[in-house]
């Protein structure tokens, strides 16, 4: 069975995404590329090769739905599945996500101990395991 290793996460707050990256890597044992901004993540995607994509929605220059967008142009960014991760997620916002083509949303603050499990389920639901 295929299980998801490899993670790339997009957030520009240094401090969300060391907690988050330590919680994925330690707690999750998961391999992530960190970035810190869309034009970063866009970067790193093909060095990355990442099973999943997780976004912030509000970042300075290009947000996540920006990011989104452009990421599905790349080649094979039409296949990986995206989450956003966010503190917006009343019912509407979290359905203009999913227009959007994500796979899922993450609320935040996310609890560190549950967040790879949380990406594991999506990615799953995503990829039909």
């Amino acid at each position: 069975m295929v299980t998801l290793q490899r993670v790339l996460y997009v957030e520009d707050d240094p401090d969300i995404q060391a907690i988050a990256t330590l919680a994925l890597v330690d707690v999750g044992g998961l391999k992530v590329t960190a970035c810190s901004s869309g034009d970063e993540a866009l970067s790193a995607f093909p060095s990355a090769d990442p099973q999943i994509v997780l976004l912030d929605v509000m970042m300075p220059g290009m947000d996540g739905p920006g990011t989104l967008q452009a990421l599905r142009k790349l080649p094979g960014g039409d296949r990986v599945p995206v989450a956003f991760m966010t503190a917006k997620v009343q019912s509407h916002e979290v359905a203009r996500y999913i227009d959007m083509g994500a796979a899922g949303v993450i609320s935040k603050p996310f609890d560190p101990m549950t967040l790879a499990e949380q990406v594991r389920t999506i990615w799953q639901r995503a990829e039909g395991i």
